[in-house]
């Protein structure tokens, strides 16, 4: 069920990148994000507002804690991931990305001791080589051509965040429910949001199409998303559950052909039979 669940946020966080991409140039990236969350703790509010008031003294022990979550999930990796795309390009920035079941195995080697076994560094690898053909078209020597510059170290700071932040989920408290969980760091994440996005000054047209989309990302990309994310990863792990970050652009691009009328070439299929052959390996490799 774990595996379901994490494949299902990699789903719903791959259709966020496409419904991105679909309407770039009618809202800013900075509104996007703050409304998307606005959305998402009005969304659980008839749900978790008892349980709030019920768990208010394991949230107040747990607050420090909570804090951490929200700045790194819900505002530090969305903001950086947005702000990196002014910068640089969607193929280096999904590259880049790739990198977050690396970086929690490093994290989770300081923080918990962890060591990841070799067969799960192989299927990490395995995964990444497919993310990697996805995204050069097939052609892997593009990546020698790739440039580093400012949005590439923003992208590479927000994986960071968003492989801490996955670490970190196993130092949870068990009695807090997850959707108190959820809605905590969300209304946390917007008391940092806040203040960036009024900052900003951009605003968008409130049209039906734009509406669509904020309900899609509230909805889907943040609630169920994250419900679906912390649930698996508490229950396999990070090292084993981040894996699941690689199927990201394999459903994207799925999702562009039958969605934005893009091409599926031979390639995309060498590359989704790599991304999955190297989850398998990863997930049934013994603890």
């Amino acid at each position: 069920m774990a595996y379901i669940l994490l494949s299902l946020s990699a789903l719903f966080w791959a259709g966020n990148f496409v419904i991105g991409k679909w309407v770039s140039t009618s809202i800013p990236p900075v509104a996007l994000v703050f409304w998307r969350w606005v959305v998402a703790f009005l969304i659980l509010l008839p749900f978790t507002l008892k349980k709030l008031i019920h768990q208010k003294d394991i949230i107040k022990d747990n607050l420090k804690l909570l804090t951490v979550f929200g700045f790194l999930g819900v505002t530090l990796f969305n903001t950086l991931i947005y702000k990196a795309m002014h910068y640089t390009t969607a193929i280096n920035a999904l590259l880049i990305n790739s990198f977050v079941p690396i970086l929690i195995f490093i994290i989770s080697f300081f923080l918990h001791k962890l060591k990841a076994k070799k067969l799960q560094i192989l299927g990490a690898i395995i995964s990444l080589i497919g993310v990697a053909i996805i995204i050069t078209h097939g052609d892997l020597t593009s990546i020698l051509k790739l440039k580093i510059n400012p949005g590439d170290l923003l992208v590479l700071l927000a994986a960071l965040s968003w492989a801490l932040y996955s670490v970190l989920l196993k130092n949870l408290d068990n009695r807090l429910n997850p959707l108190v969980f959820l809605e905590t760091i969300i209304f946390i994440g917007l008391i940092f949001l806040l203040p960036i996005y009024l900052a900003s000054n951009k605003y968008f047209e409130l049209n039906y199409k734009n509406i669509i989309v904020i309900l899609y990302v509230g909805l889907f990309a943040s609630v169920l998303a994250f419900i679906c994310w912390n649930r698996g990863i508490r229950e396999v792990g990070a090292n084993k559950g981040g894996n699941f970050v690689h199927l990201m652009p394999v459903f994207g691009t799925i999702m562009s052909v039958f969605l934005l009328g893009e091409h599926f070439y031979t390639y995309h299929i060498i590359a989704i039979v790599l991304v999955f052959s190297g989850i398998l390996l990863n997930i049934t490799t013994k603890k």
